[in-house]
């Protein structure tokens, strides 16, 4: 379990009234002798020091804020907690702020648990020279520069080729983002304990366009192929990392970091909170399997 010395707290400049929530969270902590440090505009560099002198992150948002944080927080194996204030908040763990009081006292009682997230790399290569790399939390996507344009692209599974494809993007995929662009896309659920790639390409055409799960510790190259005459970009976790020009060859692979989220719901939560943002019509008040084995038991 962690030792809560010093805890870092970081807003999301664009929502203001997370500003309000981080300091009222700063003040719980200090009530309880736990340093801490607070930003609502923040860049990597402005925050690296901070965090690789924290025992946990606190981050305020949405998905959105958690990705950011927890991409950075991952380089110095510090976990981070996810207060969300956004529209989805898949990835944080208090629904709401006002139960924040009630969480830091599981904090302070170890009444908690901390969840792994493979990481995945991307390193571009120009001339035999790595020119870029970047580590993503959720995706990898090769596309065209312009909307709709069409990318010709070639795919090595463990050095050897595997497909060409004809497709508006190729999404390479944790399991983690299974469930964004990915799940968008028409792909397949990874629960986040995993370590497997996934790719799926969007609109194919006259081209492989089924998702592919590979094995753990694979590894994946992309090429543009030669018949390829768009503009392609790489981003990273939504955040463009380089355009692609011909010979350029981009690997990724499982990266070294990996993230770290602190959760304080059932182990098999992940399933429960899919659905729930998936079917918001369905019925909640199902028993479990245990249960229903009770009831059928007592009316024998």
């Amino acid at each position: 379990m962690l030792t809560l010395n010093t805890v870092g707290i970081l807003g999301h400049p664009k929502r203001p009234s997370t500003e309000h929530v981080g300091n009222r969270i700063e003040q719980t902590l200090q009530q309880h002798g736990i340093e801490t440090w607070h930003y609502e505009v923040w860049i990597p560099d402005d925050v690296r020091q901070d965090i690789s002198q924290s025992d946990m992150v606190i981050a305020i948002g949405g998905d959105g804020a958690m990705l950011r944080a927890a991409r950075l927080c991952a380089e110095f194996e510090v976990p981070v907690l996810g207060i969300n204030m956004g529209r989805l908040g898949f990835l944080t763990e208090v629904a709401d702020p006002d139960d924040w009081e009630a969480c830091l006292g599981r904090l302070l009682s170890d009444n908690y648990w901390i969840e792994s997230h493979m990481m995945i790399t991307a390193i571009v290569e120009r001339d035999n020279i790595r020119i870029h790399q970047e580590d993503a939390l959720n995706d990898v996507v090769i596309s065209g520069l312009s909307a709709g344009s069409m990318v010709q692209m070639d795919l090595y599974i463990d050095q050897h080729w595997a497909t060409t494809y004809n497709s508006d993007s190729l999404i390479v995929s944790t399991p983690t983002g299974s469930t964004a662009y990915a799940l968008a896309a028409g792909g397949p659920i990874l629960p986040p304990d995993l370590k497997n790639l996934l790719i799926v390409p969007t609109a194919a055409h006259l081209s492989m366009d089924r998702p592919i799960v590979l094995s753990e510790g694979s590894q994946v190259a992309v090429r543009l192929s030669t018949e390829n005459r768009n503009d392609t970009i790489i981003t990273v976790d939504g955040t463009q990392l380089a355009q692609m020009v011909d010979d350029d060859i981009l690997y990724i692979q499982a990266s070294e970091h990996v993230s770290r989220f602190i959760r304080m719901r059932e182990r098999n939560y992940f399933y429960r909170s899919l659905l729930d943002r998936l079917e918001p019509r369905v019925n909640r008040s199902l028993p479990t399997i245990k249960t229903l084995k009770s009831l059928r038991k007592s009316d024998e």
